[in-house]
Parts: C-alpha cells; structure tokens; sequence
C-alpha cells in the first residue's frame, strides 16, 4: 500500500482541462496590458477630437458633429469639415500609427532603442525618391510618388541591411546603426543638391519637407492606408521572432530562429510604413523615437505590447504637435517642427529621469 501511495505522491500534477497553463503572475501582467490599452484609446481618440475642432476657423463641435454626419456640399461649415479637418484627422491616425511602429521595429532589429526612421536614413531615402521623381520624372500627384516613396525606403533598409551585415561584425547592432546614419546623411545631401537646382521642385516641397498634414486629401490617405495596414499586420505577426532576436543571434539561432530572414521581413514591414507615413506626411521626425520608449517604460520588453502601445501613443503625440501648430502663430507651424520641439525634451528628460529600457 506504502508503494501504490508513493506512486500517487510521485505522479506528476495533471492541470485541468481549459486551464490557462501561464504562470498567474504572467496572466495579471497580460491583463493589466490589455486594460491600460483602453484609456491609452481614449486619449488617442481625444487628440483626434482635438484635431478635428480646433483650427483657424472657430467652428463648435455640435455643428462639427452636424457636418461629420449630415455632409452638404453647398454649406461652408461642411466644406471645412470634410475638405480640411477629415482629412488631417485621418492622416494623423495613419501616418503616426504607422511611424510609431516603424520605430519600434527599428528599435527591435537593431537591438539599439535610439534608433528610429530618420536615424537610420529610411525616411531620407523615402524623400529623396520622392524629389527625384518630382524633379526629373514628372511626378505630380501622391498616387504617383507613393510609389516612389516606397522604393526609396525599401532601397535605403535593404542598404542598411547589406552594409551592416557584412563583414565580421555581422548582425553588430551599432554598425547597422552607424550605417544607417551616414547612409541617412549622403541621401539627405542629395535631396538638398537636387532641391537647390531645381528652385520650382523647392517651393512646392516646402512644406511637404518639414513634415505636414495639410497637403494630402482624404483619397490619396486612404489609397496609402491599405499598404500601410499591411505593414502594421506584418509587425504584429513578427512579433514572438522579434522576442526571440532581442535575446541575440547566438540565442535566436540555437532556438531555431533564422536572424537574417526575420530582419529581412521586417524591412520589409518597416518600408512600407516608414515609406507610406513619409508620402504622406513629409519626414516627420521623433515619433518613431519617442512612441516606442514610452512604450517599454510601461509594458517592458515585450515586442508585441511596445507595437500594441505604440499604435495608440504616436496619434496622440502627432494630434496634440499638430493642434498646437494651428494655435501658436498666426500661421501654421508644420506638425515635423513641433513634434521636433515636443519630441526631444521628453526623449532628454525620459534619458535622465529614466533608465534608458533595453530592447
């Protein structure tokens, strides 16, 4: 009897059928992710608010609401509403979403979180395809030069990619980093040379360059939100590998995980948001820097949150630079310029007032 009771003292436990077999305290930290993506939401939702009821023209939000749902081409208010305030509105949402994620992505492949889109030059390469063809090929209208945008940020990753993993620090996340900038560096000098020489291309690019959402109609935000939807659905899938490579390519090959196809298919996902958000908006900077620290401050390292988050945080901060641009001159002030004046005391003061989080 002594024997049969050791026996049943030895058996290992059976969990019961249906039974999360997550440790309880990985199933509450999942929890608590998925209920701080709510009010993160809401804020989100809020800046878009924000965007579509502030601006030049002083408009109240019941016949902002009234115009939204009951449009009508001959009335003014409507023409503001749809013409104006949609359409940024809806650029905000897109080209933020898909910069914040593209800087996560980065942040992760290069296992190095100061990097983003514009450090590693993708979003110069993006611009200067746009200015080539602008200049010499005749290209006038964004479903045209999308195109171009999206060559010219798969061109630059795939550059990036090459040079820094050749040689025999491959996979070195600091050569890919320096790679990238000085990549980033010689294409922004072309776009300047080409710019200069080409006086009308300059005027028209003005904007553009500094990074805006008042240039783009609705049409041409939803022709590049479908490539840019893609690019979102291709992080999120490279995720687990994403957890993996973060654990270096030692670790990630001895658990059967192939480093260089993985980075190859986010390049892939980081070009067409990075060159989607690009032709859309300009070059706006310090989005894909800043959404994915805040990110990691709040969920940690865990490549799927930080994307999750980074959704949601990169609209709040584009709405809230671009409202600000409509209210502080006369004027306007590009939305590149003020995420630039937002974006890098946050990043100095998260630096100093944080441990900078690992990727």
């Amino acid at each position: 009897m002594s024997s049969h009771l050791a026996a049943a003292g030895s058996a290992p436990h059976t969990p019961v059928s249906g039974a999360d077999p997550r440790p309880l305290s990985s199933r509450s930290a999942a929890g608590r992710r998925w209920i701080g993506l709510l009010p993160l939401a809401l804020l989100c939702l809020a800046a878009l608010a924000a965007s579509m009821l502030v601006g030049s023209r002083s408009v109240p939000p019941a016949e902002v609401l009234h115009a939204v749902l009951y449009p009508d081409p001959d009335d003014a208010i409507s023409q503001t509403v749809w013409f104006s305030r949609v359409p940024r509105t809806v650029l905000i949402l897109v080209a933020g979403a898909a910069l914040g994620v593209a800087g996560a992505l980065m942040q992760a492949v290069t296992r190095n979180p100061m990097t983003a889109p514009g450090i590693l030059g993708v979003n110069a390469g993006a611009s200067l395809a746009v200015v080539v063809g602008l200049a010499f090929f005749g290209v006038r209208d964004i479903s045209q030069y999308m195109w171009w945008s999206f060559a010219g940020a798969m061109l630059t990753s795939v550059l990036v990619f090459v040079i820094g993993n050749t040689g025999t620090a491959r996979g070195n996340p600091v050569r890919m980093t320096l790679s990238g900038v000085a990549l980033g560096a010689v294409l922004g000098g072309f776009s300047s040379a080409v710019l200069l020489t080409h006086s009308e291309i300059l005027e028209r690019m003005r904007g553009w360059s500094a990074g805006t959402t008042a240039s783009q109609p609705l049409e041409a935000t939803l022709a590049i939100a479908r490539f840019i939807v893609a690019g979102l659905v291709i992080a999120m899938l490279s995720a687990r590998s994403l957890d993996v490579l973060s654990l270096g390519e030692a670790s990630a090959v001895s658990m059967g995980a192939h480093p260089n196809r993985i980075r190859l298919v986010v390049l892939v996902a980081i070009a067409l948001l990075a060159g989607g958000a690009t032709a859309a908006a300009g070059p706006v900077g310090f989005l894909g820097l800043l959404a994915p620290h805040v990110a990691r401050l709040v969920v940690g390292p865990h490549q799927g949150w930080i994307l999750a988050y980074s959704v949601f945080i990169a609209p709040v901060v584009m709405g809230v630079a671009d409202v600000l641009g409509r209210v502080l001159t006369a004027g306007e002030v590009p939305v590149g310029v003020v995420t630039a004046f937002i974006g890098a005391p946050v990043l100095i003061f998260m630096v100093r007032r944080f441990r900078v989080s690992e990727v």
